[in-house]
This record gives C-alpha cells, sequence and structure tokens, in this order.
C-alpha cells in the first residue's frame, strides 16, 4: 500500500508539464481544490460510517490543530512545487523529501517521549538504520541531481529558470514544513479513533485528511488568489490567455484534476500502509514512504530518460542512490516484521 502511494507521490506533479496557456497560480489553485479540499470530504464520506456524527463527538482542539498544521503544511507544499521550477524534480524532491523524512519519522515520538522506548523494541535497531540508510541513498540521489542539473544548465548555456540558491531555500522550506503534515495526522488520531469505533475499521484515516488538507487548501488558495490578482490572470479560470501553443481549456482542467487525484491517491493508500503496521512500528510509517518516493521518482526519470546524455559519474551517483534506496526499504520491512506481535 505504502508503495503504491509513493508512486502516486513520485508522479502526482507530471501533467503540470502539459497544461498550456495557464498562468502557475490557476493551475495551483485548480489542482489544490481537488486534493486538499474536495477528495478529503468525498473520501470521507465514502469511507466513514455516521461521518456527522463522528465529527459531532471528536475533541474539538484536535481538529483545531490538524487545521493548523495543515495550514503550515501548505506553505510546504507551495514551496516544494516552486521548488521544481528553479532546481529540478531531482534536486527538489531529494532535498525536501530527505528532510520531511528524517523529521517526520524522529519529532513524533521525540515530542511524546518516546524515543528511547521505541528504540528499543524488537526489531527497532533495523528500522533506525533503514532510516539512515534512507537519508545517505536519498543524499546520493541529490548530489546525481545536482550534476545532472549542471551538465544540462552547460548545454544550454545558461538558459532557463536554474537558481540553485532561491531553490535551496524552497526545498529546505519544504522539507521542514513537508514534515508537518505528518505530525497532523497524528494530532488527528483521536478522531480517526472514534472513526473506527463508528465502523471505519481500515477507512478510519480518511477522516483525518478533512482537516489537515482543508488548512493546506486556504495556504494554496489565499497565496494562488493574491498571485491571480496581483498578475491579473484570474480571467484564466475560464478563458485561456493568448500565445500560440495549441491548448485546451478543458484540458487543463483534466490535468489539475489528474494532479489532484495523483496527490490525494498518495495519502489513500498511505492510510492503508499505515494502519496494516499496527500500532507499535506505524511510526516508521513516514520513512517508509518518503524514501519510496524519491525511490520511484528517480525510476520514472529514468524510464522517461531525463538522464539520457548525462556524464557516467551521473548515472552511477543516481544508480548507487537507487541501490541505497531499495537496502533502507528492506531494513525497513524487516525492522517491522521483527516487530510483528503476530509472529511472537
Amino acid at each position: 500500500m505504502h508503495a503504491v502511494g509513493a508512486l502516486f507521490a513520485a508522479n502526482c506533479y507530471s501533467p503540470q508539464k502539459y497544461v498550456k496557456r495557464w498562468s502557475w497560480e490557476i493551475f495551483w489553485l485548480t489542482q489544490a481544490a481537488w486534493c486538499w479540499f474536495l477528495y478529503p470530504i468525498i473520501g470521507a464520506m465514502l469511507t466513514i460510517p455516521h461521518l456527522w456524527q463522528v465529527l459531532a463527538e471528536a475533541p474539538k482542539d484536535r481538529m483545531l490543530y490538524s487545521f493548523l498544521m495543515g495550514i503550515a503544511y501548505g506553505v510546504g507544499g507551495t514551496a516544494f512545487n516552486v521548488s521544481i521550477r528553479y532546481i529540478g524534480f531531482s534536486l527538489t524532491y531529494a532535498i525536501a523529501v530527505g528532510l520531511s523524512s528524517i523529521l517526520g519519522t524522529l519529532i513524533p515520538p521525540l515530542v511524546r517521549g518516546q524515543f528511547a522506548e521505541l528504540f528499543s523494541r524488537m526489531g527497532a535497531g533495523w528500522i533506525f538504520g533503514g532510516v539512515v540508510m534512507g537519508a545517505v541513498g536519498i543524499a546520493i540521489c541529490g548530489v546525481a541531481g545536482r550534476f545532472k542539473e549542471k551538465e544540462l544548465k552547460a548545454k544550454a548555456e545558461g538558459a532557463g529558470e536554474f537558481s540553485l540558491y532561491k531553490g535551496m531555500l524552497l526545498s529546505l522550506l519544504a522539507g521542514v514544513l513537508s514534515a508537518v503534515y505528518g505530525f497532523a495526522l497524528e494530532v488527528a488520531a483521536p478522531v480517526a479513533d472514534i472513526a473506527e469505533q463508528h465502523g471505519a475499521g481500515i477507512w478510519k484515516g480518511n477522516v483525518s485528511y478533512i482537516f489537515a488538507n482543508s488548512g493546506a487548501f486556504v495556504t494554496a488558495a489565499l497565496y494562488s488568489l493574491y498571485q491571480a490578482r496581483k498578475n491579473k490572470t484570474l480571467n484564466e479560470l475560464v478563458r485561456l490567455r493568448n500565445g500560440n501553443e495549441k491548448a485546451s481549456l478543458a484540458w487543463n482542467y483534466i490535468l489539475a484534476f489528474l494532479t489532484g487525484t495523483l496527490w490525494y491517491g498518495q495519502f489513500f493508500f498511505y492510510n492503508l500502509g499505515h494502519v496494516r503496521l499496527g500500532a507499535q512500528y506505524a511510526f516508521s510509517s513516514w520513512a517508509i514512504h518518503m524514501i519510496m518516493l524519491v525511490l520511484f521518482s528517480n525510476v520514472v526519470a529514468i524510464l522517461f530518460k531525463e538522464w539520457h546524455g548525462c556524464l557516467s559519474r551521473t548515472k552511477m551517483a543516481i544508480g548507487w542512490g537507487l541501490i541505497v534506496l531499495c537496502l533502507a526499504v528492506l531494513f525497513l520491512t524487516y525492522g517491522n516484521y521483527l516487530g510483528d506481535p503476530s509472529l511472537k
């Protein structure tokens, strides 16, 4: 389930490349409406029995905290997408996801005072090793990405929007704030427990997305509308801007819908993987998801020949990065296997 979710995540921004004669802010607002507003509501209504009763019984402070953390995550998600424009997919994924993987895995048990306890259980050493190895693998992919961007920039004779300084700052911001999304889901856990009591079963986590994702949507909507007002592009919602490129307004909406679907799909399957890990090692879900995300994003880049024409050192670096990431996932999986109470 985590692998399916990570595969969705690795491809969620690919449709953006085919959007024509639409400003970035219009595309971002439209896809955000799907992944951060509509889908969470639709998903909860379809999978959570007695949803309104669940929301009535749920602790209001937990719903509010999850919403506020979602607002912070929305800043990170927007920074992530803008960063791609400056330093490309490889570096953005490596830096932002690497930080998010480590922080999202280690900080929650640390805040709860359970860090020592969690890492003293059977199999925890393998899980910790997997987190560390994942960080190393992501760093290697980042080096490969840096080589690639430099080579492509040199071939283009400096053309394009490449800016290491802007991209690095945005990636670091995205990495820190993206980890907050894990906290937003964590803080809403009591709401999910109430949903489980009402028969939600493995779908219980879908109720948490209502608060965490709606917070992210508020951030995305405010920033997009600000940019649209500033650039006078709001009318592109109903009419494409002038240009020579062949484009279709309906097709742009379909691409935004597809982006939102892939983004929401990643956490739909993330929840299914999370509940199957059990309470004892569920804290490793974030690391597994993030590491697989970088792994699949680089595999997809290879399949689409995004590394074509790069030097051998660059191809060797990405190859080693993928090998280390595969080992990291195996470490995490084996650690969870050892810690499974049903095997005792």
